[in-house]
């Protein structure tokens, strides 16, 4: 990948420092709001960022056409509360882009945890472990319907063992708060031993499906150019909910099971 010029990095940066600027002016739409520790704007956020992407050499593992289709999200739902699936070159974007809300991170990578969070501390993040392998994707896929606390009517996380696509040893922050905007950008999934992004993606559909505030839940996942990522969110974030698509990012816009009222058979019994 060619590295931006000098000038076109200083003249995106400043760009998006202005946006972001404009946005914090301007938001009035808000979805539910965090139950702890809010942040509040600091034009310091701002100014970090604008520093951070002017002197980068680095360029965000998301292409800006894909980076628009969450930034046009946040730009009416935020401050909101927003979980990410991964640390990155574009972590200090999404934390200031959501100011005024509370975005967490999830990071599975040990190291490059200890790295991100040495050069911004102030990022909610957490290490966290992954029970599934990659390599166990087909298994997983074929199986899940016939242990009965995967069910769509049983999910739960939190403490559910049983269900290996269940994420069920989080953080406590992720149990005890409605996300409005999740982005699945991680783990790491494409190697047989890394652990895949089939419990990202299935646990963010038990989170949208008992959603109880207002709004649905926006899922982004990045690159579904791949087998696993595209399979598993037809599987669990289904195509009907699809609501934009843009380069290896897909969008969904999913309502919890209490608000599907123009679908019809059984809906706790299924996903799709």
């Amino acid at each position: 990948m060619n590295r931006p010029s000098v000038a076109t990095a200083t003249i995106a940066a400043a760009v998006f420092a202005g946006s972001i600027l404009l946005v914090s002016s301007f938001f009035r739409f808000s979805c539910t709001r965090p139950s702890f520790s809010i942040q509040t704007f600091s034009h310091t956020d701002v100014m970090m960022a604008l520093v951070h992407y002017v002197t980068s050499k680095e360029v965000p593992q998301q292409s800006r056409e894909e980076i628009s289709e969450s930034f046009s999200v946040l730009l009416k739902r935020a401050p909101c509360n927003f979980l990410v699936f991964g640390l990155g070159r574009d972590s200090l974007m999404w934390h200031t882009l959501n100011t005024g809300g509370t975005t967490v991170f999830l990071e599975e990578d040990l190291n490059w945890y200890k790295t991100v969070l040495k050069e911004s501390p102030f990022l909610k993040a957490h290490h966290v472990e992954y029970r599934t392998k990659l390599s166990q994707a087909d298994d997983l896929i074929q199986g899940w319907k016939q242990e009965k606390l995967c069910a769509p009517e049983n999910a739960y996380l939190k403490g559910n063992q049983r269900c290996r696509l269940a994420l069920d040893s989080l953080p406590n922050v992720v149990y005890e708060n409605e996300w409005d905007v999740i982005m699945i950008d991680a783990p790491k999934g494409y190697f047989d031993a890394a652990p895949g992004r089939m419990a990202a993606i299935y646990s963010a559909a038990v989170m949208a499906r008992t959603r109880k505030g207002k709004g649905d839940i926006d899922i982004f996942l990045h690159d579904v150019d791949r087998k696993v990522e595209k399979t598993f969110a037809n599987e669990f974030l289904c195509e009907k909910y699809r609501v934009g698509a843009v380069g290896r990012l897909w969008h969904f816009r999913i309502p919890p099971v209490s608000r599907r009222w123009n679908e019809t058979g059984d809906l706790s019994k299924k996903f799709c």
